[in-house]
């Protein structure tokens, strides 16, 4: 009986992802590309936090290969996790516990860059400091995780966009591509200027609050827009600084 009935809630939940018919509908349907246009714009304002986070963890990795490496993973990654998380889209409400988490997460990895900064530990000859995952792959599961976190505010506000998880679906993996090449571009401005790293971490404190105050308990939400202008503002910030020291 038990076993029945998951498989009743599994097949009302990604049913839908597998109903030739709906997917035949919506590719031929002129309304539906502008649904989905509308939320890969969304995903992409959405993502910019997304993207910050990404660039910066990535610049952890020794080689730009690996950093490459590391986002095509995180994104096979984004796109299985996207399709679960749009599957319980209705129920996603009563998961903020995650955005608290998240949060914390963000927050540890700013305060511990900026502590690291200013308490430098100097390296002993002949020691390594132990992982239990290679560096590589505990990048991958940081962005994964992160993907899972920032995945909520895309898929609800999607959600609500739209009730048909196709159209839904195929919004989020364009936006995630938007979203990647979005991380790639910050990855290659760091390159360029230094003190974006500085920036990335200090914007990530930020989105550590940002994230937090979504909560329902608090229930702030500050728009992606504002957000996106924010980000512009400090990045332009930035890179003049860069060229007023250089």
């Amino acid at each position: 009986m038990g076993g029945a009935t998951f498989l009743s809630v599994i097949s009302k939940l990604y049913g839908p992802f597998f109903d030739i018919e709906n997917w035949k509908s919506v590719v031929e349907s002129g309304s539906d590309w502008m649904i989905i246009l509308s939320l890969v714009l969304i995903e992409c304002l959405l993502s910019v936090d997304n993207a910050i986070v990404l660039a910066a963890q990535t610049q952890t990795l020794p080689t730009k290969k690996e950093q490459e490496k590391s986002l095509f993973y995180g994104l096979w990654g984004a796109y299985l996790f996207r399709f679960l998380i749009i599957g319980i889209g209705t129920y996603l409400i009563n998961f903020w516990e995650i955005k608290i988490l998240g949060a914390g997460y963000l927050l540890y990895l700013s305060v511990n860059h900026f502590y690291r900064i200013f308490h430098p530990v100097p390296m002993k000859e002949g020691k390594t400091k132990k992982r239990l995952l290679p560096l590589f792959w505990s990048v991958v599961i940081s962005i994964e995780m992160m993907d899972i976190v920032f995945s909520i505010d895309s898929v609800l506000a999607s959600l609500a966009i739209s009730s048909n998880p196709v159209i839904v679906l195929i919004g989020g993996m364009i936006g995630i591509i938007c979203m990647r090449g979005i991380a790639e571009f910050i990855i290659k401005l760091m390159e360029l200027v230094p003190e974006l790293e500085v920036m990335a971490y200090g914007l990530i404190a930020l989105i550590a609050v940002k994230l937090f105050l979504s909560i329902p308990a608090i229930d702030i939400e500050i728009p992606a827009a504002v957000f996106a202008i924010i980000v512009f503002l400090s990045i332009l910030v930035t890179i003049i600084v860069n060229r007023i020291r250089h």
